[in-house]
């Protein structure tokens, strides 16, 4: 399968939570560490978030902090109950936004959303969302060589379930939770040998904040495949 070299970019606590209980996340990291996301989103084709993420934080997913063009956003949303009050939809933001779906959203609701410019894309669903291998298919058809993941914790998860992801970049603010939204959940992962594995490893200071930037891979019949 021909697919966009996927980075998984979040800011975590160091007990690995996106989030607190009630879902509030902004801002884990620091000032510095919002600038260097940004600077991340402008290096890459498209970015992309999940539903629950634009619910609860409504990112602009721009690069207003740093020189450079906004990418194409990418909302995964399979039943589009993103608003029209989305700022990835608002002052003509629909225009540089794709919106992920399946067979499960409403027509009515397509026609309104590509009525405001969005993309509307209505792709097979897989695991009660949409089919993520056939969507980075669909993006490296349309011409998207690279794509930042930002969340939330279900896209997370699921892409290093399905090994799509190759990087990581991962913010480590000095904070504790305790209970909250986990970054990463169950991968179905039982033997420590199969394990995903971090290679071409580096560990950089940011502000009050730690960033780990690292190649991903996974384990295959005893060996590992890097991505």
């Amino acid at each position: 399968m021909t697919k966009p070299f996927v980075t998984l970019s979040y800011a975590q606590t160091l007990d690995g939570r996106l989030a607190t209980r009630s879902g509030s996340s902004q801002w884990i990291g620091g000032p510095e560490s919002l600038v260097l996301a940004h600077r991340l989103r402008a290096s890459h084709d498209a970015i992309m978030v999940g539903s629950g993420t634009l619910r609860h934080d409504n990112p602009r997913l721009t690069v207003r902090l740093v020189p450079g063009s906004d990418p194409l956003r990418v909302v995964v949303d399979s039943g589009l109950t993103i608003g029209d009050d989305a700022a990835v939809l608002r002052d003509g933001a629909a225009r540089g936004t794709v919106l992920a779906t399946t067979a499960r959203a409403p027509v009515e609701r397509r026609t309104q959303l590509e009525a405001l410019g969005a993309t509307v894309l209505v792709l097979p669903e897989k695991a009660g969302g949409v089919d993520l291998q056939v969507l980075l298919a669909t993006l490296s058809a349309r011409g998207v060589a690279s794509l930042m993941v930002e969340g939330g914790a279900r896209l997370l998860t699921a892409l290093l379930h399905e090994r799509l992801a190759d990087r990581l970049v991962v913010c480590i603010a000095p904070k504790m939770l305790g209970s909250g939204i986990e970054a990463i959940g169950d991968l179905g992962i039982d033997r420590l040998p199969d394990a995903i594995a971090l290679h071409a490893t580096s560990w950089t200071p940011c502000g009050s904040d730690m960033v780990l930037d690292a190649r991903l891979a996974y384990a295959e019949g005893g060996s590992m495949l890097c991505a």
